[in-house]
């Protein structure tokens, strides 16, 4: 996050960075922080991550790999259960698809 960023802001930019996909920011899934979500970088730095999942729909861009992916696609609710992922993006997920009418707040 930049100095000058909003949290809806942020993201917005880094999906367009990450993607090549405009959003516009539609609403908040939750956040998320989970204290057994530590990374270890190849640098040697530690975090242990959070994560502020907000609802949003592509509004324009093009789908394009960055420095920051290896691979972009759309996939169908019914693939994700195949796809290797951290149970913390897992749980976004889940509750991205349940339309939940509040935030989950955690």
């Amino acid at each position: 996050m930049e100095m000058s960023d909003s949290l809806p802001g942020c993201a917005v930019r880094e999906v367009k960075e990450e993607t090549g996909l405009d959003i516009e920011i539609t609403g908040l899934v939750g956040t998320y922080t989970d204290p057994r979500h530590v990374i270890a970088y190849s640098d040697g730095e530690v975090r242990r991550q959070f994560n502020v999942c907000f609802r949003a729909r592509a509004v324009g861009g093009t789908l394009a790999l960055s420095d920051e992916s290896t691979e972009l696609r759309f996939v169908a609710p019914s693939e994700l259960d195949s796809l290797p992922m951290h149970h913390t993006q897992r749980l976004r997920l889940q509750h991205a698809l349940e339309d939940r009418a509040g935030p989950y707040l955690g």
